[in-house]
């Protein structure tokens, strides 16, 4: 009965003192604003640029105020050119977008300076490196979309887990290696859309955040899959095999790798729509051969066990096929902060996937970086960098 009065009595606190915050952000809100003197000097206006479509006979451009300011558009020059303008006619306040559109005969492969003069004659700037037109979202562009990310995604990945049946023939000290190969090359991965994701940030204008959505989807990503983890390690029965264990440790392995996957297709797709994606032989064996490594780090934990055909499939489309759904929104979205996010889930995933595996690194006097698992680490990391080479976009 004391227990039951006591928490009631906690969440009265609470909710109380959650209630008087909220008055007196009220309170200030109305009355803080007036007590202030107003800012002195000239506005603070930023534009950033969103989103480019480039159609024959025009370009579509959607920006947005990323200042504390309204800005209001007067003109825009391409190429120090005056153009028409449609759009713009209101100011765009803090965080809204506009689109607007310039009536321009932009040629194809020709690189173009935008000049967008705002009404206090500020010159705010976007360059566009070479100009191709704008895919359109139909059934051809879907399909190809879905053809780039089963190459890049669910091909590798399958041909990687062909290797399960040599990988059952080494011994407990050939395992910990290869796990400690499956933390190198998940480690390479999680830096490099680190990277990715914080040039993507601050492509964006930071309207959002920029760098700091990164943060975010990364530690979204890993409490959601740690207390994924959890529920699974609750529904475990007591007498649980290795084996079975090592099904689980695959499952998250998986679903990590898949969580990268969805970046590196959205990444691939935002290339694409705007010309800078090399498609070609190249790029699909490039990335091949890259991903089969991720193959490979899904199978790891499955020496001890052989799982049916159906669960193996299952694994691999989870890992490979987020890729097509990234290669989709990437083209068709194409918005710096959107990639950022993700990248940003998928260096979460990777990390809390790292902290699975590694009480599996332990050796038989306890140590998880033993010369074995730094080793297998060391080759995984410069296996990733190399095949990272052959990828050419």
């Amino acid at each position: 009965m004391d227990t039951s009065v006591d928490t009631k009595r906690t969440w009265m606190s609470a909710v109380g003192a959650a209630l008087l915050i909220g008055v007196a952000l009220v309170v200030l809100a109305l009355v803080g604003g007036r007590t202030l003197p107003e800012r002195a000097g000239p506005p603070i206006e930023q534009l950033a640029v969103e989103h480019t479509e480039l159609v024959p006979g025009y370009i579509e451009v959607t920006v947005r105020n990323t200042g504390p300011d309204p800005v209001q558009v007067a003109q825009v020059f391409v190429n120090d050119s005056y153009v028409d303008l449609t759009g713009g006619e209101q100011p765009i306040s803090h965080l809204d977008s506009e689109v607007l559109r310039l009536d321009y005969p932009w040629q194809d492969g020709q690189p173009y300076l935008l000049s967008f003069l705002t009404s206090t004659g500020l010159v705010i700037e976007h360059e566009i490196p070479a100009a191709v037109t704008t895919p359109q979202a139909d059934a051809g562009f879907f399909g190809l979309m879905a053809l780039i990310g089963t190459y890049v995604g669910i091909i590798p990945v399958v041909l990687g887990m062909l290797f399960l049946s040599v990988l059952r023939r080494i011994g407990p000290g050939g395992i910990r290696v290869l796990l400690g190969l499956t933390v190198g090359l998940l480690a390479f991965l999680a830096v490099d859309a680190t990277i990715e994701g914080v040039e993507l940030s601050e492509r964006g204008g930071g309207a959002f955040g920029g760098p700091a959505l990164l943060v975010l989807g990364a530690v979204l990503a890993f409490l959601a899959l740690t207390a994924l983890d959890r529920y699974l390690g609750s529904r475990r029965a007591v007498s649980e095999t290795q084996a079975s264990s090592g099904i689980r440790l695959a499952f998250m392995i998986a679903l990590g790798i898949g969580l990268h996957n969805l970046g590196e297709g959205l990444a691939i797709g935002a290339a694409y729509a705007v010309g800078e994606l090399a498609l070609g032989a190249t790029l699909v064996v490039g990335f091949t051969i890259q991903n089969t490594t991720e193959g490979l780090a899904v199978v790891a934990p499955l020496t001890r066990r052989r799982p049916p055909l159906l669960q193996l499939l299952g694994l691999g489309l989870l890992a490979g096929t987020p890729a097509i759904l990234g290669a989709l929104i990437g083209a068709s979205v194409n918005n710096a902060e959107l990639s950022a996010l993700l990248l940003g889930i998928g260096v979460g995933a990777i990390a809390q996937v790292i902290i699975q595996i590694a009480p599996a690194l332990r050796d038989s006097a306890g140590r998880v970086l033993s010369p074995a698992t730094i080793g297998g680490i060391t080759a995984g990391l410069l296996t990733m960098y190399v095949t990272g080479l052959l990828v050419v976009a």
